[in-house]
């Protein structure tokens, strides 16, 4: 077996805060572990940011698969319980000018009952996941995830992301796909069967609302820079957690939704 030195296009806030986190929880638990919190905190960050496989990391941190599985869920776990609930989320979205929906899929490869996680749309099979980010496209939260025949809309009404920023009164630009939301949520026009085309008026509307749209679209693809996310090799049942996760490192990375 080969083995080479990599890098991790982190900073060294991630590495600490997960360090942390792992030693709170091996103090509470007691006994002893095959590696230090430190190395477990690199593992995971090597696992979410890289894609690296359960095969490679045991290759290279000296220990067994099944170790390297163990030791992925527990810091996987403890990070996803410190990720915003949609209430907070909410709450900071207040402070912002204006708020950005928009849903993506996450590919995965493993599910029992196919049906419900193929998305015709995208034709494959995945996870949908909405994201609510700010002006400057920074991620603020990402929503459990769910089957990906589940539509755009659908899924945002099922987490009650659409009634939370209606209630909180935040201005929230989305796509077409969230056509007939309401409450707070603007949507760009849409011409509909056997009826005029759009005016000159709407279509300018049409394209500084895409201007405005395509920031939200930034932080789609920031959270698609944690290359798991290229494909989930688990249960579906696995990637509310993961997406959790990686919310809670980007924050941190951000140094701005940390606290």
């Amino acid at each position: 077996m080969l083995t080479y030195v990599a890098s991790i296009p982190l900073s060294t806030r991630s590495l600490t805060r997960l360090s942390e986190l792992i030693r709170g929880r091996r103090a509470v638990l007691g006994g002893r572990w095959r590696l230090p919190a430190h190395e477990q905190a690199l593992m995971t960050l090597a696992h979410l940011r890289n894609g690296d496989t359960l095969t490679r990391l045991a290759a290279g941190f000296a220990v067994s698969v099944s170790t390297v599985w163990r030791y992925l869920r527990e810091a996987i776990d403890l990070l996803a319980g410190h990720a915003w609930d949609l209430a907070r989320a909410a709450a900071r979205a207040t402070r912002l000018a204006y708020a950005i929906i928009d849903g993506t899929p996450v590919p995965i490869d493993r599910v029992a009952d196919q049906r419900p996680y193929h998305s015709g749309k995208h034709r494959r099979h995945g996870v949908n996941v909405q994201i609510l980010a700010d002006p400057a496209g920074r991620l603020v939260w990402a929503s459990p995830a769910l089957p990906g025949a589940v539509h755009d809309l659908t899924t945002a009404r099922s987490h009650g992301l659409i009634d939370a920023l209606t209630t909180a009164r935040v201005m929230t630009f989305a796509g077409k796909g969230y056509q007939g939301a309401g409450g707070t949520v603007w949507t760009p026009f849409k011409r509909q069967p056997q009826r005029p085309k759009l005016s000159a008026r709407q279509k300018q509307v049409n394209r500084h609302h895409a201007k405005i749209r395509a920031l939200g679209e930034r932080a789609v693809a920031v959270l698609k820079t944690w290359k798991i996310l290229t494909k989930l090799r688990c249960s579906p049942h696995h990637a509310t957690a993961i997406i959790a996760a990686i919310t809670v490192l980007q924050h941190t990375e951000d140094d701005r939704y940390s606290r």
